[in-house]
């Protein structure tokens, strides 16, 4: 899976698909994670709060593909805050979408007094409930960790989801050491997004509803 869809697994309950976060730090954690799959994809860079576009050739995801025409489109739109809360507003079903082609989750639509609800609910149980496990894994691990999976865990902590992943109060201190020491040899870019998502978000939980 991509970054946004491991994201948005782990945000959800497995089995009734109920988000773990109030929807906007929810959209913005997936913002956070689409930017950072065209840095991960060496499409942009984040430099001094601005994202710049360095190559402008297509990824071959859809979804990342669209993020970036999006991003060539708007050029006088560079800061890293403005494109989290753009992309904020829809990432939640873009990447949900994404991930119902991929036949991992399902949306459903209930209509009640003249307005449509959207929910999603997980189409492979398995599936989705194995991606918490698999990066709780790999952080309490003595094996090497990806890049990838640094970032997502990166993300899980800075939007407050660390808990739906090191559960076990055994493998919590092991897991978030190992993040903190992991998180530190990223590239620029990436703690860059990092620390403003996890602005973005604590501004969004502050502002009022």
């Amino acid at each position: 899976m991509l970054l946004a869809d491991e994201y948005f697994c782990i945000a959800r309950e497995d089995w009734n698909g109920r988000p773990l976060l109030h929807p906007r730090a929810l959209g913005l954690g997936l913002a956070g994670a689409l930017l950072g799959e065209l840095v991960l994809f060496g499409r942009i860079v984040i430099d001094d709060g601005e994202v710049y576009v360095v190559r402008r050739d297509p990824p071959a995801d859809p979804l990342a593909h669209e993020t970036l025409t999006q991003l060539l489109t708007q050029p006088q739109h560079r800061e890293v805050r403005t494109w989290l809360a753009y992309l904020a507003e829809t990432a939640t079903d873009a990447v949900g979408q994404r991930l119902a082609r991929a036949g991992v989750w399902r949306r459903v639509e209930r209509r009640r007094l003249g307005r449509v609800r959207v929910s999603w609910l997980p189409a492979d149980v398995n599936a989705v409930a194995w991606r918490p496990i698999r990066l709780a894994g790999r952080l309490i691990s003595l094996e090497p960790i990806d890049v990838p999976d640094v970032v997502l865990a990166g993300l899980v902590s800075v939007t407050g989801l660390i808990g739906a992943v090191l559960w076990q109060p055994e493998h919590r201190e092991v897991g978030v050491a190992r993040l903190s020491a992991e998180v530190a040899r990223l590239d620029q870019s990436l703690l860059h997004l990092l620390a403003f998502v996890e602005a973005a978000v604590g501004d969004a939980v502050l502002a009022p509803r």
